[in-house]
Protein backbone atom coordinates (compact mmCIF):
# COMPACT_ATOMS: atom_id res chain seq x y z
CA UNK A 1 0.00 0.00 0.00
CA UNK A 2 3.04 2.46 0.70
CA UNK A 3 6.33 2.51 -0.42
CA UNK A 4 8.62 5.07 0.53
CA UNK A 5 12.47 5.17 -1.11
CA UNK A 6 15.32 7.12 -0.61
CA UNK A 7 13.31 10.22 1.19
CA UNK A 8 15.29 13.22 1.44
CA UNK A 9 13.77 16.44 2.68
CA UNK A 10 16.00 20.15 3.03
CA UNK A 11 14.88 23.28 5.22
CA UNK A 12 17.29 25.30 3.20
CA UNK A 13 20.73 24.45 3.42
CA UNK A 14 19.79 21.97 6.25
CA UNK A 15 19.08 18.14 5.10
CA UNK A 16 16.32 16.48 7.96
CA UNK A 17 15.38 13.90 6.57
CA UNK A 18 18.34 11.34 4.87
CA UNK A 19 17.62 8.78 2.39
CA UNK A 20 14.51 6.93 4.23
CA UNK A 21 13.10 3.89 2.95
CA UNK A 22 10.41 1.90 3.61
CA UNK A 23 6.91 -0.16 2.85
CA UNK A 24 3.40 -0.93 4.43
CA UNK A 25 1.28 -3.82 3.48
CA UNK A 26 -2.26 -3.10 3.11
CA UNK A 27 -3.78 -3.07 6.59
CA UNK A 28 -0.87 -3.06 8.45
CA UNK A 29 0.37 -0.52 10.46
CA UNK A 30 4.64 1.01 10.45
CA UNK A 31 5.45 3.32 13.60
CA UNK A 32 7.87 5.81 13.49
CA UNK A 33 9.58 6.79 16.42
CA UNK A 34 12.49 9.24 17.47
CA UNK A 35 12.87 12.29 19.71
CA UNK A 36 12.33 15.69 19.07
CA UNK A 37 13.35 17.23 15.91
CA UNK A 38 14.62 12.71 14.09
CA UNK A 39 12.91 14.04 11.37
CA UNK A 40 9.77 11.79 12.20
CA UNK A 41 6.59 14.54 11.60
CA UNK A 42 8.56 15.52 8.55
CA UNK A 43 8.03 12.68 6.92
CA UNK A 44 4.61 12.41 7.75
CA UNK A 45 3.87 15.55 6.25
CA UNK A 46 5.71 15.30 2.79
CA UNK A 47 3.67 12.12 2.53
CA UNK A 48 0.37 13.83 3.61
CA UNK A 49 0.95 16.93 0.47
CA UNK A 50 2.02 19.41 3.13
CA UNK A 51 5.51 19.71 2.22
CA UNK A 52 6.32 19.89 -1.51
CA UNK A 53 10.36 19.85 -0.92
CA UNK A 54 11.56 16.52 -1.13
CA UNK A 55 13.22 14.41 -3.18
CA UNK A 56 12.83 10.42 -3.58
CA UNK A 57 9.74 8.28 -4.38
CA UNK A 58 6.69 7.75 -1.90
CA UNK A 59 3.76 6.03 -3.40
CA UNK A 60 0.22 5.03 -2.47
CA UNK A 61 -1.01 1.72 -4.00
CA UNK A 62 1.85 1.44 -6.27
CA UNK A 63 0.77 4.70 -7.22
CA UNK A 64 3.38 7.28 -7.19
CA UNK A 65 2.80 11.14 -5.79
CA UNK A 66 3.54 14.09 -7.04
CA UNK A 67 5.16 16.82 -5.23
CA UNK A 68 1.51 18.59 -5.57
CA UNK A 69 -1.23 16.37 -5.23
CA UNK A 70 -4.71 16.59 -6.76
CA UNK A 71 -7.97 16.56 -5.29
CA UNK A 72 -8.64 12.94 -5.35
CA UNK A 73 -5.53 11.85 -3.20
CA UNK A 74 -6.78 13.44 -0.40
CA UNK A 75 -10.03 10.60 0.05
CA UNK A 76 -7.90 8.06 -0.25
CA UNK A 77 -5.11 9.39 2.25
CA UNK A 78 -6.18 11.47 5.72
CA UNK A 79 -4.38 12.70 8.54
CA UNK A 80 -4.75 13.07 12.23
CA UNK A 81 -3.29 15.68 13.83
CA UNK A 82 -1.42 15.75 17.30
CA UNK A 83 -3.61 18.67 19.18
CA UNK A 84 -6.71 18.03 18.26
CA UNK A 85 -8.20 21.34 19.31
CA UNK A 86 -5.95 23.70 16.86
CA UNK A 87 -6.97 20.99 14.11
CA UNK A 88 -10.88 21.94 15.01
CA UNK A 89 -11.98 25.58 13.29
CA UNK A 90 -12.92 26.69 16.77
CA UNK A 91 -15.93 28.75 15.28
CA UNK A 92 -17.76 25.62 12.97
CA UNK A 93 -19.74 22.90 14.64
CA UNK A 94 -19.01 19.42 14.77
CA UNK A 95 -21.64 19.10 12.12
CA UNK A 96 -19.85 22.03 9.87
CA UNK A 97 -16.33 20.46 10.41
CA UNK A 98 -17.63 16.41 9.08
CA UNK A 99 -19.24 18.35 6.29
CA UNK A 100 -16.55 19.98 4.58
CA UNK A 101 -14.77 17.09 2.95
CA UNK A 102 -17.48 15.38 1.06
CA UNK A 103 -19.00 18.93 0.06
CA UNK A 104 -15.54 19.36 -1.32
CA UNK A 105 -15.57 16.31 -3.29
CA UNK A 106 -19.02 15.94 -4.32
CA UNK A 107 -19.95 13.47 -1.87
CA UNK A 108 -23.36 12.31 -1.41
CA UNK A 109 -25.32 11.22 1.55
CA UNK A 110 -23.68 13.88 3.68
CA UNK A 111 -26.19 13.51 6.45
CA UNK A 112 -25.94 9.73 6.57
CA UNK A 113 -22.03 9.73 6.40
CA UNK A 114 -22.21 12.23 9.66
CA UNK A 115 -24.18 9.87 11.80
CA UNK A 116 -22.19 7.17 10.32
CA UNK A 117 -18.88 8.96 11.26
CA UNK A 118 -20.13 9.89 14.73
CA UNK A 119 -20.74 6.06 15.17
CA UNK A 120 -17.63 5.00 14.23
CA UNK A 121 -15.31 7.19 16.61
CA UNK A 122 -18.27 6.33 19.57
CA UNK A 123 -19.74 9.94 20.05
CA UNK A 124 -22.84 10.75 20.91
CA UNK A 125 -25.41 12.54 18.14
CA UNK A 126 -25.77 15.29 20.35
CA UNK A 127 -22.31 16.04 19.82
CA UNK A 128 -23.01 16.73 16.66
CA UNK A 129 -23.92 20.44 17.11
CA UNK A 130 -21.77 21.59 19.54
CA UNK A 131 -18.20 23.57 19.09
CA UNK A 132 -15.03 22.34 19.60
CA UNK A 133 -14.67 23.92 22.93
CA UNK A 134 -17.91 22.55 24.17
CA UNK A 135 -15.94 19.04 23.90
CA UNK A 136 -13.33 16.67 26.07
CA UNK A 137 -9.87 16.81 24.51
CA UNK A 138 -10.65 13.08 24.03
CA UNK A 139 -13.60 13.63 22.16
CA UNK A 140 -12.07 16.43 19.91
CA UNK A 141 -9.50 13.66 18.88
CA UNK A 142 -12.44 11.30 18.43
CA UNK A 143 -13.88 14.43 16.28
CA UNK A 144 -10.40 14.56 14.40
CA UNK A 145 -10.89 10.97 13.59
CA UNK A 146 -14.52 11.00 12.56
CA UNK A 147 -13.52 14.09 9.75
CA UNK A 148 -10.72 11.76 8.54
CA UNK A 149 -12.71 8.71 7.98
CA UNK A 150 -15.27 10.42 6.36
CA UNK A 151 -14.51 10.10 2.61
CA UNK A 152 -13.37 6.10 3.19
CA UNK A 153 -10.05 6.85 2.60
CA UNK A 154 -7.59 4.00 2.65
CA UNK A 155 -4.90 5.36 4.70
CA UNK A 156 -4.65 7.28 7.67
CA UNK A 157 -1.22 9.20 8.70
CA UNK A 158 -1.38 9.87 12.62
CA UNK A 159 0.81 12.05 14.17
CA UNK A 160 1.18 11.73 17.81
CA UNK A 161 -2.48 11.46 18.04
CA UNK A 162 -2.57 10.73 21.48
CA UNK A 163 0.45 12.74 23.33
CA UNK A 164 -1.91 15.44 24.48
CA UNK A 165 -4.55 13.43 25.94
CA UNK A 166 -4.54 11.93 29.52
CA UNK A 167 -3.18 8.60 29.91
CA UNK A 168 -6.83 6.78 30.42
CA UNK A 169 -8.07 8.65 27.03
CA UNK A 170 -4.82 7.75 25.38
CA UNK A 171 -5.21 4.26 25.89
CA UNK A 172 -9.44 4.23 24.63
CA UNK A 173 -7.90 6.23 21.14
CA UNK A 174 -5.66 4.04 20.67
CA UNK A 175 -8.07 0.96 20.53
CA UNK A 176 -10.59 2.85 18.49
CA UNK A 177 -7.84 3.00 16.27
CA UNK A 178 -7.02 -0.48 16.54
CA UNK A 179 -10.61 -1.42 16.07
CA UNK A 180 -11.14 1.12 13.24
CA UNK A 181 -7.91 -0.37 11.30
CA UNK A 182 -9.68 -4.17 11.43
CA UNK A 183 -13.09 -3.03 10.76
CA UNK A 184 -12.44 -0.93 7.74
CA UNK A 185 -9.36 -2.20 6.36
CA UNK A 186 -6.86 0.74 6.72
CA UNK A 187 -2.82 1.04 6.75
CA UNK A 188 -1.83 3.45 8.76
CA UNK A 189 1.45 5.41 9.28
CA UNK A 190 1.90 6.71 13.12
CA UNK A 191 4.97 9.13 14.16
CA UNK A 192 5.48 9.23 18.02
CA UNK A 193 8.64 9.11 20.58
CA UNK A 194 6.38 7.00 22.90
CA UNK A 195 8.09 3.68 21.87
CA UNK A 196 4.57 2.19 23.94
CA UNK A 197 2.23 3.79 21.61
CA UNK A 198 3.78 2.61 18.80
CA UNK A 199 4.41 -1.24 20.23
CA UNK A 200 0.49 -0.98 20.80
CA UNK A 201 -0.63 -0.21 17.77
CA UNK A 202 2.00 -0.83 15.31
CA UNK A 203 3.54 -4.30 13.64
CA UNK A 204 7.02 -2.84 12.35
CA UNK A 205 8.71 0.31 13.83
CA UNK A 206 11.10 2.42 12.26
CA UNK A 207 13.54 4.37 14.72
CA UNK A 208 15.18 7.82 13.60
CA UNK A 209 17.90 9.80 14.47
CA UNK A 210 19.28 12.67 13.23
CA UNK A 211 17.05 12.46 9.83
CA UNK A 212 18.35 9.16 9.01
CA UNK A 213 15.97 5.47 10.27
CA UNK A 214 19.18 3.86 11.81
CA UNK A 215 16.77 0.76 12.69
CA UNK A 216 13.51 -1.46 11.24
CA UNK A 217 12.31 -4.40 13.65
CA UNK A 218 8.95 -5.83 14.40
CA UNK A 219 7.40 -4.50 17.21
CA UNK A 220 7.57 -7.76 19.13
CA UNK A 221 11.36 -7.85 19.00
CA UNK A 222 11.36 -4.26 19.99
CA UNK A 223 9.08 -5.49 23.36
CA UNK A 224 11.76 -8.61 23.95
CA UNK A 225 14.27 -6.14 23.46
CA UNK A 226 16.30 -8.06 20.12
CA UNK A 227 17.64 -4.34 18.74
CA UNK A 228 20.75 -3.66 16.91
CA UNK A 229 21.13 -0.12 16.91
CA UNK A 230 22.06 1.41 20.00
CA UNK A 231 19.61 4.33 19.91
CA UNK A 232 16.79 2.09 20.08
CA UNK A 233 18.05 0.49 23.20
CA UNK A 234 18.42 4.02 24.54
CA UNK A 235 14.98 4.39 23.72
CA UNK A 236 13.25 1.35 25.06
CA UNK A 237 15.32 1.82 28.30
CA UNK A 238 13.84 4.80 28.45
CA UNK A 239 10.51 3.73 27.97
CA UNK A 240 8.02 3.36 30.59
CA UNK A 241 5.18 0.82 30.26
CA UNK A 242 6.76 -1.08 26.86
CA UNK A 243 6.16 -4.64 28.07
CA UNK A 244 2.35 -4.05 28.98
CA UNK A 245 0.74 -1.60 25.98
CA UNK A 246 -0.76 1.48 26.94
Amino acid sequence: MIDVENLRIRFGDREVVKGVSFSVKKGDSFGIVGESGSGKSTILRAMAGLNESWEGRIAFGGEPAALKRPPGFFRRVQMVFQDPYGSLHPRQTVDRILSELPLVHGMDNIDKRIVQALSDVALPQAARFRFPHQLSGGQRQRVAIARALIADPQVLLLDEPTSALDVSVQAEILNLLCDLREARGLTYILVSHNLAVIAHLCGQVGVMLNGEMVEQLSAQDLRAGKTSHAHTTELRTLSVGLEEPA
